[in-house]
């Protein structure tokens, strides 16, 4: 039987020291988004139906998650403010929000293209694609066009 030497035992302890420390941090800087997935949800003051309502979101407006309790999910919105949602309203898809107070969407990514359309504040929009700092995006309607990123939330 072959005997492990302390140099062996360090090193593997080094790994995994490594590997637990590279998995926190992969995690950690990976934001998760949710959207509400019907209009009118509530978002409350703390995780239970009894706690006050603080506003009501519309279908699809998106929110980073902060941290989970239970059935109940702590979320910010694009202009900061943080609150509770019920889980079962929620949905894992991707969209995305003006943050701005008019922003030019254009046919293709970058200034030089044509403008489709000037869109509003709060105005949410599914992102399709990205081409460097250019996100693509398609409306409800079904307008499509570009934004600059850091005219929309999120933009990562």
């Amino acid at each position: 039987m072959k005997q492990i030497t302390s140099k062996q035992i360090r090193f593997g302890l080094q790994a995994v020291a490594f590997l637990v420390t590279l998995g926190i941090a992969l995690s950690a800087g990976a934001a998760e988004y949710v959207i509400a997935n019907k209009d009118g949800v509530n978002i409350r003051s703390a995780p239970n139906t009894k706690a006050e309502i603080l506003w009501e979101v519309f279908k699809n407006f998106p929110l980073q998650v902060l941290k989970r309790e239970g059935q109940w999910t702590q979320a910010v919105d694009f202009e900061g403010d943080k609150g509770w949602i019920y889980d079962p309203l929620l949905s894992k898809e991707k969209m995305v929000i003006v943050k701005v107070d008019a922003a030019n969407m254009r046919i293709g990514a970058g200034t030089n293209y044509e403008i489709v359309a000037t869109v509003k504040y709060g105005v949410v929009f599914k992102p399709l694609e990205k081409d460097g700092e250019w996100v693509k995006v398609q409306h409800k309607d079904g307008t499509t066009g570009w934004l600059h990123e850091t005219l929309i939330w999120p933009n990562d």
